[in-house]
């Protein structure tokens, strides 16, 4: 078996290029050479402040270089992927704070044990050089219904105590004010994962094996095993899940919430979960805790603290009042904290009506005129014709398409036909033109729907009541091509309708100056010029629409959108000569 495919240079320069890439992209950002180590490049700025310190292997970006800015971190110290970062790198970073003039330096530490010793000996060191440090751990994790001596883990509500430890700093809070509200906060924040797939350290084969239709509860961000599998669940069912677990008072390790309590949730992709399905976690998140009775009120939702490409979610829950918020919503320069409003989640009206506009022309109640029953015949032998040619334009479409062409034509034939059965014709062609755009466009669906739906829309407007002799209908025409070719992009000689439709409107633009006993003629000339255009396209080669997407040589046969269009011109003409 072989590790898995990494977009990376090297396995030993992935984590320097990494950090390299972050500090290129963020002006706030700087490296401290020799050391990878992320500074603000405002250090100047720490004069007189508690400067904040976290870090921690690497893998689990954005954390933790994305949260260095003002407001939040001060620097942070990257190990190898999964490793804890080295006692002296840290120490350099503790000595580049204090330098800067902070204060005193605070270190926010997950509770694993490599970070405990690594961060604790730099702690100890940096003491005996004069500086004032002080560390808090974090251990969230609520997977554990008995944690085990090394206690809980520190996930991603460490990225809750940089923001609210990083603005009372900015606001100029002592080391020993900070670490007593942090250390209270830290009670009523708690943190569980699930996944359905375990992640793989570049270079070395997945951390553990979890076959297809799995997923696990309780996993760490390293990989480690966490407390049950199970099938794959829905969205809503395993948020359910995570949230009873956290809550449930039968474990050591749970989160103490009450009915009315409000709380900030994180919803954090482990890394390789889509945005959309991330989004319908979300939902689930917060309709899940307002079931329980509680206030959300904050949501975040990303990646904030991942587990290289591990396709799953953590959710992080904080218990908040009003000091929390205001320290939460506080600004932050940090590149990685997303942009949030500051207005509580639950309670707000988030529905916005849309705009009136009116019934749709299809309901709306007409008056007939003397075009009325020509009118209607004409629609009537075009909608027969098309539901005559369902299987012949399916047939041509097999060739080219998805072999439907005849279904969507018979679809919207069948709407229309409908329609004529429980309405009068409207004597205004505009009227009837704009009805007949509003059937389309909902019953014939597709791209073609569209199309014809644009035709009519833009032909409508030449039509109106007081104006349909030859000459509006021929520049009607004209305008719904010509919407046609401005929206759909494709040109005569794509192998689309447009082949059939572009020299039929040509022939019937000649109405504008033809005397009236040399309209049929014109007409006849027009359906003649579509049922050529549309046999033409067998030797064309298709440039727009899905059968562009298909070899020239396999497309022997017409298209069948313009094998339709030239069938729907044909019927209008045979009822126009059927009333002679």
């Amino acid at each position: 078996m072989e590790p898995q495919k990494k977009l990376i240079n090297s396995v030993d320069s992935c984590v320097d290029e990494a950090l390299c890439g972050l500090v290129r992209a963020s002006g706030g950002l700087s490296l401290l050479k020799g050391h990878r180590v992320v500074l603000r490049s405002d250090l100047d700025n720490l004069k007189g402040k508690v400067a904040l310190l976290s870090g921690g292997g690497s893998g689990h970006e954005p954390a933790h270089g994305g949260y260095v800015g003002a407001g939040m971190l001060s620097a942070a110290v990257a190990g190898g992927v999964f490793a804890s970062p080295p006692p002296a790198s840290i120490l350099a970073a503790i000595m580049s704070l204090h330098n800067a003039g902070a204060s005193g330096v605070l270190l926010i530490v997950k509770n694993y044990t490599g970070d405990r010793l690594n961060f604790g000996l730099a702690a100890e060191q940096a003491r005996n050089h004069g500086v004032a440090v002080d560390m808090v751990i974090v251990a969230e994790d609520c997977a554990f219904d008995r944690p085990s001596k090394a206690g809980r883990r520190g996930l991603c509500g460490t990225v809750f105590i940089h923001k609210l430890a990083g603005a009372l700093a900015e606001e100029g809070s002592s080391l020993d004010q900070i670490v007593a509200k942090v250390t209270a906060v830290l009670k009523g924040i708690g943190t569980l994962g699930v996944s359905l797939s375990p992640c793989s350290v570049p270079g070395c084969l997945p951390s553990f094996d979890l076959p297809p239709g799995e997923m696990e509860l309780g996993l760490g961000i390293h990989g480690e095993p966490g407390i049950k599998r199970s099938k794959v669940a829905s969205a809503d069912e395993v948020v359910k899940t995570m949230i009873d677990h956290m809550t449930n008072p039968d474990s050591q390790s749970y989160l103490p919430l009450k009915s009315g309590n409000s709380v900030v949730v994180c919803v954090n992709n482990l890394g390789a979960l889509s945005c959309l399905e991330l989004a319908v976690v979300t939902r689930a998140a917060v309709i899940c805790l307002e079931n329980h009775g509680l206030v959300v009120a904050r949501v975040m939702s990303g990646s904030f603290m991942t587990s290289l490409e591990m396709a799953g979610v953590s959710l992080t829950l904080m218990l908040a009042n009003e000091e929390t918020l205001r320290l939460f919503d506080a600004k932050t320069r940090a590149p990685a904290w997303p942009n949030l409003s500051s207005v509580c989640v639950s309670g707000r009206s988030y529905i916005t009506d849309p705009p009136a506009l009116g019934t749709r022309p299809q309901d709306d109640t007409h008056s007939e005129g003397p075009l009325s029953p020509v009118m209607r015949r004409a629609l009537e032998r075009v909608c027969s014709s098309l539901l005559e040619k369902q299987e012949e334009l399916n047939s041509l479409d097999r060739a080219a398409g998805d072999g439907d062409c005849g279904n969507t034509h018979a679809q919207a034939a069948r709407a229309i036909q409908e329609w004529l059965q429980g309405h009068v014709v409207p004597g205004c062609p505009a009227k009837l033109l704009s009805v007949l755009a509003g059937l389309v466009q909902e019953k014939m669906g597709r791209s073609s729907g569209a199309l014809y739906s644009l035709f009519l829309t833009a032909a409508a407007a030449h039509v109106t009541e007081g104006q349909s002799n030859a000459a509006a209908w021929a520049s009607a025409m004209h305008a719904g091509t010509q919407a046609m070719r401005r929206y759909g992009g494709a040109d005569p000689g794509d192998r689309t309708m447009l082949d059939a439709l572009c020299p039929a409107v040509d022939e019937l633009m000649k109405l504008t100056t033809a005397p009236p006993g040399g309209q049929m003629l014109i007409l006849q000339a027009a359906v003649q010029k579509a049922a050529s255009g549309a046999e033409a396209t067998r030797d064309l080669t298709a440039k727009a629409g899905r059968a562009s997407y298909i070899a020239a040589e396999r497309l022997t046969l017409p298209d069948p959108g313009a094998v339709a269009v030239a069938a729907i011109l044909r019927a209008v003409l045979e009822s126009l000569e059927g009333q002679k």
